[in-house]
């Protein structure tokens, strides 16, 4: 069975909390231009498979995801994942995961990984999203 692949903000807005996210990307880019490279495979991307194995080998559990929702567009997942752990200074599997990815001046510790945050007021923006059958309607109208 397919596994169902969550924006983002849906899963901001079901823990009811800010939430954190990594995106993947080719090096030399941004981070957020990339996705007009069409030759990037995140599936076949090392550095997302060394991440997503040590943060399971550290025990901070995480889950495939997708961007923040937009009705004007579709989009599948391009390999974000989102970290189940909260933003917290004094939240130890969070210190652990910032160490890993950042450097100690807050820089991003390896050059194809984004570390995101998303903070629920804004995932709230898309409240309307989680209303019984909003997306079955906005298929119908796309």
């Amino acid at each position: 069975m397919p596994m169902l692949i969550e924006h983002i903000d849906a899963i901001a807005r079901k823990k009811q909390r800010d939430v954190l996210y990594l995106t993947f990307h080719p090096k030399g880019s941004t981070g957020i231009d990339w996705r007009d490279n069409d030759s990037y495979n995140w599936q076949q991307d090392p550095m997302r498979e060394t991440v997503c194995n040590w943060l399971t080998e550290h025990h901070i559990a995480w889950q495939p995801c997708g961007y923040f929702a937009d009705e004007n567009s579709i989009c599948g997942s391009d390999g974000q994942i989102y970290l189940d752990v909260p933003y917290d200074d004094n939240d130890s599997l969070y210190v652990l995961a910032r160490d890993y990815l950042e450097n100690p001046d807050g820089t991003m510790r390896f050059d194809t990984v984004s570390f995101w945050y998303l903070p629920l007021e804004k995932a709230m923006e898309n409240a309307h999203h989680d209303e019984p059958g909003f997306w079955e309607k906005w298929a119908e109208n796309f």
